[in-house]
Parts: C-alpha cells; sequence; structure tokens
C-alpha cells in the first residue's frame, strides 16, 4: 500500500492482504494462560476430549493475529488503524498450534463524516489457514483521515 492513503482515495470493493503468520505453540500457550485458561487451549489431553478433538488455541488469540495482520497489511497507508466497533465476529474453525494464518480484507461500505474530517470504513476481515479454509471472519468499523483533515 503507498503511503499517501486517504478515506477519499478508498472505495468499495478495495482489497488488502497480510501473511502468512506460523502460531507458535508456546506463545498459543502463554496466551491461554494469561488470557483464557480453558483446558482445550493449556492441554493436550483434555483437548483431545473437546469438542476441538485437539489442542486449539484462544479465539482472542486469533482476533490478537487478526489486528496484528491487518497492521501489517496497511489498509490506510501510514495512518493508523482507528477502531469504532466490530460486527459479526464469527470463529468459524479451530487454530491449532502450527498453523499459518493469512489475512484478507475487502472494504464493504464508505461513510464520510459531516463535522469532522474523516470518514468511517467497514470492512470484511477474513483469517484463513494454511489449507485455505477460513477460520475467522469480522467486519470492524474503522476511522480514516479525510485529504487535508
Amino acid at each position: 500500500m503507498n503511503d499517501d492513503v486517504w478515506f477519499d482515495d478508498l472505495a468499495v470493493g478495495h482489497r488488502c492482504a497480510a501473511g502468512p503468520l506460523a502460531v507458535a505453540r508456546e506463545e498459543a500457550l502463554a496466551f491461554a494462560r494469561s488470557f483464557d485458561p480453558q483446558p482445550y487451549h493449556l492441554d493436550d489431553a483434555a483437548a483431545e476430549r473437546s469438542v476441538f478433538k485437539g489442542l486449539a488455541i484462544s479465539g482472542w488469540h486469533t482476533a490478537a493475529i487478526a489486528m496484528r495482520l491487518l497492521v501489517e497489511a496497511r489498509p490506510f497507508g501510514p495512518h493508523p488503524i482507528l477502531g469504532l466497533g466490530v460486527d459479526e465476529l464469527r470463529w468459524i474453525a479451530p487454530v491449532r498450534p502450527g498453523d499459518a494464518l493469512r489475512l484478507e480484507g475487502e472494504i464493504l461500505a464508505l461513510a464520510p463524516s459531516r463535522s469532522k474530517p474523516q470518514g468511517t470504513v467497514r470492512m470484511r476481515l477474513t483469517l484463513f489457514n494454511q489449507r485455505n479454509e477460513p477460520v475467522y471472519t469480522l467486519v470492524p468499523i474503522m476511522i480514516v483521515p479525510r485529504r487535508g483533515g
């Protein structure tokens, strides 16, 4: 993405991509210990007996990976990713330690502000694993500055 991207330059259908990023087992376990300490995220034997039939990384870790990849994709050039909220968040399939995740994004809607030099962007983000299977989707609502603001 070039460094001169403003809200005014964006269009519905604009796409971005980033990754892959490998999910390290030790990072997944550390995240789970700190933020989502459930047996199917921490213990192989317990995970085998769970609905996941194996160790699954925390969905919140998956969300954090999506954020990292979105920042790497730089869909708004040098402008930061500023979120207003998230719609339609879905964990579609378990992510396993060792999976390699990639992000694809597509702008769904643009709305210029009537009172501020910015606009809001709705973008569908999807994470795919190394088998090209979607594992996570969401539609964040983000603020992007307008040119001359």
